[in-house]
């Protein structure tokens, strides 16, 4: 019985000093939990990393609840948040080439998208933009979304002409496009957006996809919602973990957090495309939505403009430039495989 009892007493230590060296990581989201698919995603990447680790262990804050949506690198780099669920379009106003690693308008779909950052030079180029404007963090690609909506307007879009003067909520590269044809644009957080919607502080807005959007109820308010999402063919989110933690994270931990954000750019982007026709049906149906497609002069009026746009912030900033210049490279090669291996899709 004496053996049994220190038996007993060795595992109960034994688990308790494995429970005491585990590492606990506070993350903020840029996306509050009950937001489907961008919400989700990062309650998910948690369950998935906490599930699997039996020494690291992240714990989820929705945004404001640590740092507002915006302050979330400064304060992952600077050690007063651990680590942040985001997109690296909401640091473009501190650094140019950020946008690069979170959509290029008229750039790249999910798939190539990913070719370009896991098995090209893309992650590589991202942490090194970090690392080159002082940001104390480590990032990796966390979740994957296809095609956003371009836009939710009050009133139909026929001519650029029809741009002109509007407030426009927008994200990342292609608010530089609409501010070039006359659209003032502002980068409101999700939940900021209807409020300024429904007082006329803007007269439309972007967010992200058609079952997203209807959370946020924009369809109440703007009843023309258009595609395809030219500013954004995908959308790519990062986990950035301060860089000091990250380098007291042994080995296999890091792996985990690897393995948990691979594993969640899976679900990520098959949740959006799972589940966003439904919410575009009802729309219709039942909310008075009326689904428009870009005539095509706009369109190549949109695609000239972020042309320009991009051959200037090419011109102003050397790392831009060198981005820029390595996805354009790859996306040359990939034109050889994904212009023959796809079936045209057909239009009903």
């Amino acid at each position: 019985m004496e053996f049994k009892a220190l038996a007993a007493a060795s595992v109960i230590a034994l688990s308790a000093g494995a429970a005491q060296s585990q590492e606990t990581l506070e993350m903020t989201s840029s996306f509050g939990k009950n937001l489907p698919i961008l919400g989700t995603a990062a309650i998910d990447f948690v369950e998935k990393i906490n599930g699997i680790s039996e020494s690291v262990e992240f714990e989820h804050f929705d945004p404001g609840e640590l740092v507002p949506t915006l302050e979330a690198l400064d304060a992952v780099s600077n050690g007063s948040v651990d680590a942040s669920y985001a997109t690296s379009g909401y640091w473009q106003g501190k650094i140019t080439s950020a946008s690069l690693f979170a959509a290029v308008p008229f750039g790249p779909e999910a798939g190539e998208f990913l070719a370009w950052m896991l098995y090209d030079d893309g992650h590589a180029l991202m942490q090194r933009m970090y690392d080159e404007n002082g940001y104390n963090v480590h990032v990796l690609p966390c979740g994957i979304i296809a095609p956003e909506t371009s836009g939710w307007f009050k009133n139909e879009i026929n001519s650029i002409a029809d741009l002109e003067g509007l407030n426009m909520r927008f994200f990342g590269l292609g608010a530089e496009v609409m501010q070039r044809l006359g659209v003032s644009t502002s980068l409101l957080a999700a939940g900021d957006i209807f409020p300024a919607l429904e007082r006329g502080a803007i007269d439309a807005t972007e967010f992200s996809m058609p079952r997203i959007d209807a959370r946020l109820g924009f369809h109440n308010i703007a009843k023309f919602n258009y595609f395809p999402g030219w500013h954004q063919p995908a959308t790519l989110f990062e986990l950035l973990v301060n860089k000091d933690r990250w380098d007291d994270l042994d080995e296999r931990s890091q792996k985990q957090i690897e393995v948990a954000c691979l594993a969640n750019i899976t679900t990520n982007l098959a949740e959006g495309e799972a589940t966003n026709f439904e919410a575009m049906v009802d729309n219709v149906e039942n909310n008075g939505v009326t689904i428009k497609q870009w005539d095509p002069e706009i369109l190549a009026t949109f695609e000239a403009t972020w042309n320009e746009v991009a051959a200037e912030l090419a011109a102003e900033d050397a790392y831009f430039a060198e981005v820029w210049a390595d996805l354009q490279e790859f996306r040359a090669g990939y034109k050889t495989w994904g212009d023959t291996i796809y079936l045209p899709r057909p239009r009903n």
